[in-house]
């Protein structure tokens, strides 16, 4: 686990002196916090490669850049690969020798052996860069689902890659503010990928690689894609099979040389995961966090669930106080502006758990796999639509667009009648494009949300509409929220994150489920629930989803009504939002006119973002939130 940053020149001409050295130093130094157990540096006549480590496994034989076969190589990685030991066995066998018994070497091994061709043999979350000197080649990769981050940032005189964007930001004074990227913000609450809101800088997408050979153009390659093929079966033949899988996925991400502990909220989820990886350790330690407001603290019950497992459990109650102290550096680690509010308590619990361990087992990913949002539910209470002709649902689409907002039956009406690809953009959907135009000045007709969306209807064309909101989900929300906040809040504490539901042989399971064994009987994942059946205390089993809930509704009522509107009108952002129209928003919902409270969290999220790296306004150490 660690940090990167490196730069291969165009040519072969590079003759990297102190400066450059420094200026690579320092853009691994800004990263510290994903790995301040270790540092190292290579450069030859075209790359510069740096590194931050994290030990977690194999202590002495990791460090990095790591060269292998007569350093003809060299590796840079962040990440693990769990599945690594059998690898190395393997190549054993056909005459490898090793020097170390990490991860790191193994990849580096197998690309000697197969190439491009190596990425789909592991199992894990990895970004890396491979340098392969006598072909004057650079090989880099991401994982499946993008657990971990990689962005590339192509000049003219070469390409800077990096664990995070702010690492490519050095030396530059301000950047322009890509409004392309804004604008989809404003719809999805997170900047999709490839982009960022840097035109200069991309993200490296899930599942692609990344080819130089010298003299010719940066290639770009999807070597995996997600996707669905349901299959007719038993539910005790799949709940076996997903029993099976996330048995030897928990085992699997359990692998280290550290305590291992896990999150624990009052769901199925990380109560799974929790239960499964007693098996493996005893003495696992659980970290909770919850909110002091009615409906909004998961510790008790997280306790509860804890003490019927026979495990250990730390919690921490989060105030608004302390939420506004700690949101500039929150936004700070993001890179791009995030507004999810589940960022407040991942960053928390992680600053908790970091007082005990290194690394953490979490549950993200078990929704999109295995259909567990309540909106999946929606194609079966609009499946009457289906069967009505073309006029008639333009004909209720007219009608139910005539009927006053709110009044009952209009939501329905309008929902059956528009095409899901129009409907469901993703599990967040914050303005409209009706509402961006009043709070976005930059707005524009030409940047529509379903730029986003639709090569991924149609990539999903034939699937069921359940199969396609779960694709979209994925490769959207999942990737660019989920996984984003899940990273950044506990690299911001030295901690790593292992999440054992995205595991590329879970993902073949759940894939094959039908929709009925997803959404049925009334529930969502249905087949999983079942499969966990005796696993996890019944009280879990069937428990509606709360997920880490944030107060931030309420706050933005009372305790952080004056700080929301000082941000607001603070901020320099007046080129791009409307700030009257912001204003109006904040006090409608203090006023209980309307529930603004995600719109707002939106467009001050953004603000914050400026402030920090735009504006400068807003200054953050770059030291490791947690201090050993």
């Amino acid at each position: 686990m660690c940090g990167f940053c490196g730069y291969i020149s165009n040519n072969i001409e590079l003759e990297p002196g102190n400066n450059e050295q420094n200026e690579m130093t320092a853009r691994a130094g800004i990263i510290n916090h994903r790995g301040p157990d270790d540092a190292g540096y290579y450069t030859d006549d075209q790359v510069q490669l740096a590194f931050r480590r994290l030990s977690i496994i194999d202590l002495a034989g990791g460090h990095q850049p790591l060269p292998y076969e007569n350093e003809r190589y060299y590796i840079i990685f962040n990440g693990e690969v769990y599945n690594y030991v059998e690898l190395r066995n393997e190549l054993i066998k056909k005459g490898y020798t090793f020097n170390t018994t990490s991860d790191t070497e193994v990849i580096v091994a197998l690309y000697a052996d197969r190439g491009e061709d190596c990425v789909n043999y592991f199992r894990g979350m990895y970004a890396f860069i491979i340098w392969d000197k006598q072909e004057r080649t650079l090989f880099a990769a991401r994982d499946h689902f993008g657990i971990k981050p990689f962005y590339y940032m192509e000049q003219e005189d070469g390409i800077f890659f990096a664990s995070e964007e702010k690492s490519l930001l050095i030396g530059e004074d301000r950047h322009p503010v890509a409004e392309k990227a804004l604008q989809y913000y404003l719809t999805f609450q997170f900047v999709p990928e490839p982009l960022t809101l840097a035109d200069t800088i991309k993200s490296l997408e899930p599942g692609h690689y990344l080819l130089k050979k010298n003299g010719e153009p940066l290639q770009n390659k999807a070597y995996w894609e997600p996707a669905f093929a349901p299959v007719n079966q038993t539910l005790d033949e799949a709940k076996k099979k997903i029993q099976n899988v996330l048995i030897d996925s928990v085992k699997m991400h359990m692998r280290s040389d550290v305590p291992v502990g896990a999150f624990l909220s009052s769901g199925i989820d990380s109560t799974s995961i929790v239960a499964l990886a007693k098996r493996f350790n005893e003495n696992i330690k659980t970290f909770t966090v919850g909110f002091a407001s009615k409906g909004y603290n998961e510790i008790d019950i997280a306790r509860d669930s804890a003490e019927k497992l026979g495990v250990e459990n730390h919690a921490l109650e989060i105030s608004p106080e302390m939420c506004m102290e700690e949101l500039p550096k929150i936004v700070w680690h993001m890179d791009n502006p995030v507004a999810d509010p589940a960022a407040i308590p991942n960053y928390f619990v992680a600053r908790e758990a970091r007082k005990h361990v290194k690394v953490v087992l979490s549950g993200e990913g078990s929704d999109e796999l295995f259909g567990g949002y309540n909106i999946y539910r929606e194609p079966i209470s609009l499946k009457w639509f289906d069967s009505v002709p073309k006029p008639g649902k333009n004909l209720l689409h007219a009608l139910a667009t005539r009927m006053p907002a709110g009044m009952k039956g209009r939501s329905f009406l309008l929902r059956g009648t528009t095409p899901l690809s129009e409907r469901y953009v993703g599990n967040a959907f914050i303005f409209n494009e009706k509402e961006k135009k009043y709070v976005l000045k930059t707005f524009s007709e030409q940047t529509p949300f379903t730029d986003i969306t639709n090569p991924i209807y149609r990539q999903a064309s034939e699937n069921n509409k359940l199969d396609q909101m779960q694709l979209v989900d994925i490769e959207t929300w999942l990737r660019g929220d989920i996984l984003v906040v899940a990273d950044r809040m506990t690299m911001a504490h030295s901690l790593e994150l292992r999440v054992p539901f995205l595991d590329k042989e879970v993902f073949e399971v759940a894939r094959t489920l039908p929709a009925s064994l997803k959404t049925g009987e009334g529930t969502t994942k249905y087949a999983f629930r079942e499969a966990m059946r005796g696993i996890v205390p019944d009280s879990i089993l069937f428990r509606k989803k709360l997920g880490f809930p944030v107060p931030i509704r309420i706050w933005l009522k009372d305790e952080m009504y004056d700080w929301a509107r000082k941000i607001i009108n603070d901020s320099e952002t007046d080129p791009f939002i409307n700030k009257s129209y912001a204003l109006k928003l904040l006090d409608d919902h203090r006023e209980g006119l309307m529930d603004n409270s995600r719109k707002i969290w939106a467009v001050l999220m953004f603000m914050l973002w400026h402030q920090i790296y735009i504006e400068k306004s807003v200054v953050i150490d770059p030291q490791p939130a947690y201090q050993a």
